[in-house]
């Protein structure tokens, strides 16, 4: 699994290495297509060398075997036959020559495989070359023949035991065009031997014959290798750069926030990184999680494309409002994550409160609301920052104005930390609390005011853990009415005080209604007036001694449901009542349109100034009108004798 950070790394697009690596095998293998090109060039003449080392043996052989007297005319039977030749004895004296001895003489640095006697021949002819008039020589002789250049072409390449063409010099112009014309060139190099047990040393000038045919394969297979290596190159380094200038527009596409074209979610996270690690000390920032409110309001009524324009604006005009290394994306639909230097969350708020001054009046027939949540960042943080929880951090800030369409900022603190642990908490212990049975049913008893009488009880929880102690309702029932666990408390609840009724039946005690408390969470399933039966009858309490309650605001939900489970609960012989009447916005037609039995009124009714006539009027009011529906009157809250003496 890859962790958060290899999440937001993106792949690196490097193109200096590749080219250099690229160079280097276009180099290495031209090198490699000149060696080649050489070796062929020297396999070619060495084959062209070896006949003419044979002939030029068996005449060295010839002069060797031959009488005193008869040597002479063997050198003269070598002219004859067109071969110049030079012949020197031990001392490195030349002795005889033919024609012009054109021979280039040097030194090799030859296999270590071959043996080789070493000769410093003495020039004192003044007829001979001025190429050759210096006073020493040294001639290097191996057991089989020995090649020297010849100093009228400088095309092949001679060393002691081997020949080849200088390839590049054959494809000198002037060369190439006398080839054409004359079919063939005649390239000229000395062959030299041992004779007369190694007394006399004798060299003949022989020649490679080269032609055109020769230079056109040569030099064919040199142009279409060197063309098809830079193709290949160049097709290289033309993906190269594709890729990369790909890798750059990928990249920038990445980066781009389909809707309002600019900076996204993972821009803004490597950036704030990078900006986070090079502040300089002393430099503050603050984390923030801005929201558009009511957008999508703002959509139904005029378009998707409307709205989107909106965001562009919103995001511009925050954009505009921020300094240097102060950044703004836009994440989730009406979402702008933020990153401001701040020292204090004063300087914060104050710099925040003009950017959402200035976003409120972008458009004046609308009146915009947004909400900030702050994180501020700790100084100490420099590498490796979590953008993810400072932004996590600035949200959860953010949800705890969400009770408000108001323009607001919250700043997180170490209480919404809590906040959230306890939350985690309670999710992780709900299903085993169930199964332990550590919810406690506690019965609040209900009066008559005129006679004392017990007329019934209201079913309450507590949460009694070995771990946690004794929890009130107010810290786990928002909890569980956010995750939807509270429709199983109901269950819980609904079946413990059916037990608890069929023990006391049987126990011989008198027994009044208990109401028991069902959320609206349970009004989205049609067979809730099943399951509520289904439950208590398992239990065997009968079903009039169970009150069922309904808070007011369920019955702002689906009317229809409502009406339905409310009759079939009446008919199973079920008492329903409506709860906290008066704590919202009371719906008269409520009371007209469902067969309840009981009204509970509000607790909010009994706090406050004891002698308010105007309240004394409503409650009044509502217990007449309860009255006149037949219905019974329940008080919530009540402390005072006073209020009870009212009520009587």
């Amino acid at each position: 699994m890859k962790s958060k950070e290899d999440r937001y790394k993106l792949p690196k697009t490097r193109i200096v290495l590749p080219l250099v690596a690229y160079t280097l095998i276009f180099l290495l293998t031209l090198g490699v297509i000149l060696l080649s090109v050489e070796l062929f060039a020297l396999y070619t003449t060495s084959l062209k060398a070896n006949a003419d080392s044979e002939t030029t043996k068996f005449l060295a052989e010839t002069y060797d075997q031959a009488p005193e007297d008869q040597k002479q005319a063997v050198l003269g039977s070598f002219e004859e036959y067109g071969y110049d030749y030079l012949i020197a004895d031990d001392t490195g004296r030349i002795l005889k020559h033919s024609g012009n001895p054109t021979i280039l003489l040097g030194s090799y640095d030859d296999d270590e495989d071959e043996e080789y006697s070493t000769l410093t021949i003495t020039v004192s002819d003044p007829e001979l070359p001025e190429q050759i008039s210096s006073d020493e020589y040294t001639l290097d002789f191996g057991t089989n023949a020995t090649y020297y250049p010849d100093r009228d072409t400088d095309y092949l390449e001679v060393n002691s035991g081997s020949l080849g063409f200088k390839f590049l010099k054959l494809l000198n112009v002037d060369f190439i065009r006398d080839l054409y014309h004359t079919g063939s060139y005649m390239i000229p190099y000395w062959t030299a031997f041992r004779v007369n047990d190694n007394a006399r040393i004798v060299a003949f000038k022989t020649y490679i014959d080269i032609s055109f045919t020769d230079l056109l394969y040569l030099a064919g297979y040199f142009v279409v290798a060197v063309i098809l290596v830079f193709l290949i190159f160049a097709v290289l380094i033309t993906n190269l750069v594709s890729t990369h200038r790909n890798a750059k527009r990928v990249k920038k596409i990445v980066f781009s926030d389909n809707v309002t074209g600019n900076r996204n979610w993972l821009w803004f996270v490597l950036k704030s990184r990078e900006i986070l690690k090079k502040r300089k000390p002393g430099t503050c920032y603050a984390m923030v999680s801005l929201v558009f409110i009511r957008y999508r309001n703002y959509v139904l009524c005029h378009s998707v494309e409307e709205g989107e324009k909106m965001l562009k604006e919103v995001w511009a005009h925050a954009e505009s409002s921020l300094d240097k290394d102060e950044i703004c994306a836009h994440s989730t639909s009406s979402n702008f994550p933020m990153l401001i230097k701040a020292k204090d969350e004063e300087e914060a708020r104050t710099k925040l409160l003009e950017i959402v001054k200035e976003l409120e009046g972008i458009e004046k027939d609308h009146d915009f609301k947004f909400q900030a949540g702050v994180y501020m960042i700790p100084n100490s943080i420099k590498k490796d920052a979590d953008i993810d929880l400072f932004y996590n951090n600035a949200s959860t800030a953010r949800m705890t104005l969400e009770s408000t369409e108001d323009t607001g900022i919250a700043f997180f603190d170490n209480k919404l930390v809590e906040d959230e642990k306890w939350i985690d908490t309670v999710h992780e212990k709900q299903k085993d609390a169930i199964a332990n049975e550590e919810f406690k049913v506690y019965y609040q008893p209900k009066y008559d005011p005129r006679t004392d009488e017990l007329k019934g009880a209201e079913a309450l929880i507590r949460w009694i853990s070995e771990d946690l102690g004794l929890v009130s309702p107010g810290k786990f029932i928002p909890i569980f009415e956010d995750n939807g666990f509270i429709t199983e408390i109901d269950h819980y609840m609904l079946a413990h005080v059916a037990r608890d009724q069929k023990r006391w039946l049987d126990e011989g005690r008198e027994c009044v209604p208990v109401s028991v408390n069902i959320s609206r969470a349970h009004f989205v399933e049609t067979d809730l007036a099943d399951q509520i039966r289904d439950i208590v009858d398992k239990e065997g309490a009968p079903r009039n001694l169970i009150e069922i309650e309904l808070t007011e605001s369920a019955f702002f939900d689906d009317k229809k449901v409502m009406l339905s489970t409310i009759t079939k609960l009446k008919e199973y012989g079920f008492l329903v009542s409506m709860d906290d009447f008066g704590s919202g916005y009371s719906s008269l037609n409520s009371l007209k349109d469902m067969p309840l039995d009981i009204l509970k009124l509000d607790a909010g009714f009994f706090r406050g100034d004891k002698d308010n006539d105007r309240t004394e009027i409503v409650v009044s009011e509502a217990i007449r009108l309860a009255k006149k529906l037949e219905m019974k009157t329940v008080a919530e809250g009540v402390e005072k004798k006073e209020t009870v003496d009212f009520l009587a």
